[in-house]
């Protein structure tokens, strides 16, 4: 069983820490009466999935023998315009660096990570489209938008 706990800070700020005992800090911004402390919950869920996907695609290239020089993750989202504005759409960048990279390994892994072992992929891809390109040693594939 996966736990946490958000404890108030104060104003809209609170503080997580996670059933490991790592904290993180979430607010809003002052135009939603917080104080700009912290990440906003939502843009935390993003970096979940962006490091939840990185660390299986990580994982994955090693287990095919892949040294991996430089790796980074962005990742964008289009929330819905009314209440509960759940993300609509998610878009992912995979930028990776490696002598023994290919194109074709990489989006192996980052297609088993996306269909098969990213949970918080799997559970986001319930109510969001999730889609996502990549960049191997500077060369970006597809040249031009997000694969679907």
């Amino acid at each position: 069983m996966f736990s946490g706990k958000v404890t108030w800070q104060g104003g809209m700020c609170f503080e997580g820490t996670s059933g490991s005992h790592h904290t993180i800090i979430m607010d809003t911004g002052k135009d939603m009466g917080g104080a700009d402390r912290g990440a906003r919950p939502t843009e935390i869920l993003l970096m979940s999935l962006a490091g939840c996907s990185g660390i299986d695609v990580v994982h994955i290239l090693q287990k095919m023998h892949l040294s991996i020089d430089a790796f980074s993750v962005s990742v964008e989202g289009d929330r819905a315009e009314t209440e509960p504005k759940f993300f609509t759409e998610i878009r992912l960048l995979y930028s990776l660096k490696g002598e023994a990279l290919t194109p074709e390994k990489v989006e192996r892994a980052i297609r088993l990570s996306q269909e098969k072992y990213c949970s918080i992929a799997n559970n986001l891809n319930r109510v969001s489209k999730i889609v996502f390109a990549y960049e191997v040693n500077g060369k970006r594939f597809p040249e031009e938008g997000y694969l679907s």
